[in-house]
């Protein structure tokens, strides 16, 4: 009996170490995989691959290695919750991308809205003067010396900011399709940047609110032999699944949207793209960048997942669930 406990324990510890270094190694490597793309696309530096070709590339191969480093750091620091709390910590990661995609969206809407109802009512040039109106009519400048600034603000107020704003946006959403219906049909008033902003914000809100709904398990599932299974069944169905299904189809997103100057998503958003509208918003881009965002969001909480799935498979105890009150024995 002792030699068969003894053997359980280090297999089980050996498996649960795999599994950490794995989920920390996706996380890790998937951003390591965004700094590559911004040495490659905007400073012209070789990418990773090239160092097998001899043809540089030695600092992108050096964030990956960099990568591994910190996931190999993270899997040997486990969290005294097991398999839990180190899933805990990988959606709290998620859960800051999601907190700064949404402050993002909410500000740079508001922003170029405001830039955009003032060119259109001929009022930036007695506001900013004639040299700056013409700039901020330009997507080129507007994007770098307006967005930027406003999405580097939108990374702080993540940070100290708590819970999904989700809701909240929604109401955006249909607040500002309520002005364009009271503007078009009482006022006989209506612009394309409006238009523009619900595009906008819905596209976010259909995309950032997925991986939320993931967290609270909140998607539809089509569900033939799923009920019926046993805890560890659902269990490697969903780990299997998050690996096979969910994160190979993200590195798909990635990898060929970011692929050269011209895939989908660093075409648009190196040439801050903008629509036909010419007093529309400058934010076409970022409807590219948010394919990237949800890719990213969407990886690290399947991560996540396969820590939670493997917790589960394991019979981990979970922490948020209380413990049944101990039996008391009855008085004859």
């Amino acid at each position: 009996m002792t030699t068969a406990t003894a053997t359980t324990g280090p297999a089980r510890d050996n498996t649960a170490f795999a599994l950490r270094l794995f989920a920390w190694g996706i996380v890790f490597v998937t951003f390591a995989f965004l700094v590559e793309n911004y040495l490659v696309h905007w400073l012209n530096l070789p990418g990773a691959r090239s160092v097998l070709s001899g043809g540089g590339g030695y600092l992108a191969a050096g964030v990956y290695v960099l990568a591994g480093v910190l996931a190999l750091a993270a899997a040997r620091s486990p969290s005294p919750d097991g398999l839990r709390g180190d899933s805990a910590r990988i959606t709290a990661i998620a859960g800051y991308i999601a907190r700064a995609a949404f402050w993002i969206v909410l500000l740079v809407g508001v922003a170029d809205s405001l830039i955009s109802f003032l060119r259109v009512e001929d009022l930036l040039t007695g506001l900013v003067g004639e040299d700056l109106a013409t700039s901020l009519g330009l997507p080129q400048w507007r994007g770098p010396y307006v967005h930027m600034p406003l999405a580097a603000l939108a990374l702080v107020i993540a940070f100290f900011t708590r819970g999904v704003s989700f809701v909240w946006l929604s109401l955006l959403v249909v607040v500002v399709q309520l002005v364009i219906v009271i503007g078009r049909f009482v006022f006989s008033y209506e612009q394309a940047f409006i238009a523009d902003l619900v595009r906008m914000w819905y596209a976010a809100l259909f995309l950032f609110s997925s991986a939320y709904t993931l967290v609270e398990e909140g998607h539809v599932r089509v569900d033939v032999f799923y009920a019926s299974m046993g805890v560890r069944t659902k269990a490697l169905v969903n780990g299997i699944g998050a690996v096979v299904l969910g994160m190979s189809l993200m590195w798909v997103i990635l990898v060929l949207g970011t692929a050269t100057r011209a895939s989908p998503i660093i075409g648009p958003f190196i040439s801050y793209e903008q629509g036909q509208q010419t007093y529309g918003l400058a934010t076409k881009y970022w409807m590219a960048a948010y394919l990237a965002i949800y890719a990213v969001l969407m990886m690290v909480q399947f991560a996540a997942m396969v820590l939670k799935s493997g917790a589960d498979w394991r019979e981990e105890p979970d922490p948020a669930t209380p413990s049944a009150p101990p039996a008391t024995a009855k008085a004859d």
